[in-house]
This record gives C-alpha cells, structure tokens and sequence, in this order.
C-alpha cells in the first residue's frame, strides 16, 4: 500500500474510535514513515496547482493523526526536559546539505523540512508540517507555523511570524512564493499566499481580512499578494468614520501595493551577498 493509503486508513480507523493508547507497533511504524516524508520534502502539506495552491488533506490528517494517536512523553533537548507528543526533528543532515542552524534555540519539530544552504537564526522554530525551501532565512525570533509552506530563496526578517493552518485538514495553509523578502515584524496569518519576488515592509500585517490596495492592477483583493510586489501598511478610513469617541475619526489598517522598483530589489541582492 502507498503511504498515502496508510494514512487515509489510520484516519478513518482514527475518526472511528482508534485512540493512542491502542495503536501499536503498525500504526507507530506508519506515523514515523509519515514524518519522515515530511522531513525529506517527498509530500507537503499544499502544492501548486497552476496558479493555485492546493491543501494536500491527506497529509494535513497524517499530521493530526501523529498528535491524536500518541501519547505526552518526557524527553530530552540537551539538557533540558520537555513534555510533548512529538520529538525534536534530528539536525544531523543539515551540516551535509550546506544548511546552518545556529546555537542556543533553533528548534525543529519533527515532520518539518528544511532545505539545503538555508540558515536558521536563534532563537526561531520551524513547526510539525512546515516546508522551509532551499537558500531561505529564518531569521532571529521568527516562528514558522504547522504546514506553512515557504519557498526558495525567501528572507524572513526578524521577529516575523508565519501562520499554521492545520485545521481544517481542506484549508491551505500559509503560502510564501520564492524569492519573497519579508521585513522585520512581519506577521503571515489564516492562509494568505505571498507571490514569488514580493519585497514587504516591516511590521507589515497580511491576512484575508485586510484588504490589499494593488495599485499596479487597480483593484483591491483579499488573501494574496500578487507576484512581484512592493508592499507596505497604510491606514484608510473605516466605516465607523467620525465619531464622538474618535479625534478626527477612525481609520483601519491596510495593504498598499506597488511594482517593485529597481532600487529595492538591489537593497535586496546586497542582502543575499552578506548571507
């Protein structure tokens, strides 16, 4: 049987009553093979499909069934002990594929992939699930959450957060394209896809209720980021306008959108040098 009917099986035992306590060696066996699927980057969480992306819920539901069929164990990290289902991903291949993780607090969950000649920054940590292109930067403080996916070459500034999206097993998870730069405080949220070659300000908020201003197409959409981007946050005037409450009215956040101009996507390739 093909991994992917092992899990569609295990899942639907699992919806019928099957619990931690009665899975055995088999379904063990069958969890770890999964994870270690998602380590190797063999299947993800969401692929592209055309111009869309597409949750896999096959591999969402394996990614359940390795918290609801295992129990709370104590382990060890160095010297310190920590309770979870799941253990810490091995970092022995990373020395051997070019990839640096600093010391002091690059934490990897088991079933995450990170690709070759990428560099984890402490503190940060990658999630159950998560996709970490090849040449991509997890910079200081940053969080990559469960089943996001991020492409090659991506920068992420520090103290950025990137989203996880497990549930629903059919909802895509955080996208962020190749090539991307996202500035320091960024926070990716709720499934919103960064196109490929987008240079983001810093402290800049993307998810799909604030809407982005493209003003390079001249329309307003929600949930995405069009390829090949210069975006930054700006305040437009809400529905709630002038109130008693509010000095001069009240204003919501928004997304503006610009082509990415030649000077930025030097400032960028400077970047890529000191890396």
């Amino acid at each position: 049987m093909s991994l992917q009917s092992d899990v569609e099986t295990l899942w639907q035992r699992s919806e019928d009553g099957l619990t931690a306590s009665d899975a055995g060696s088999d379904e063990r066996a069958t969890l770890d093979a999964f994870l270690d699927a998602l380590e190797a980057g063999e299947v993800r969480a969401a692929e592209q499909s055309g111009d869309e992306w597409v949750a896999n819920e096959w591999v969402k539901q394996g990614i359940l069934l390795n918290f609801s069929l295992r129990e709370t164990e104590r382990r060890e990290y160095g010297d310190v002990g920590y309770h979870d289902v799941l253990p810490l991903r091995s970092t022995n291949d990373l020395g051997e594929r070019g990839t640096r993780n600093t010391p002091d607090g690059t934490v990897i969950r088991r079933g995450a992939h990170l690709g070759g000649d990428a560099i984890m920054m402490s503190p940060s940590f990658v999630n159950a699930g998560a996709y970490v292109g090849d040449g991509t930067l997890v910079d200081s403080c940053d969080t990559v959450g469960s089943c996001a996916q991020i492409g090659a070459d991506v920068k992420l500034g520090a103290n950025t957060l990137i989203g996880g999206v497990l549930e629903p097993v059919e909802d895509t998870p955080v996208i962020v394209e190749e090539g991307v730069s996202l500035g320091a405080g960024c926070r990716v949220t709720s499934g919103f896809v960064v196109g490929h070659d987008s240079v983001v300000g810093e402290n800049t908020l993307l998810t799909p209720r604030i809407p982005v201003y493209d003003l390079v197409e001249e329309a307003v959409v929600y949930g995405e980021l069009p390829p090949e981007r210069r975006a930054f946050t700006r305040f437009v005037e809400s529905s709630v306008g002038d109130h008693d409450l509010f000095d001069g009215g009240a204003y919501k956040p928004a997304v503006v959108a610009t082509a990415v101009e030649d000077r930025t996507l030097e400032a960028t390739e400077r970047e890529d040098a000191l890396r």
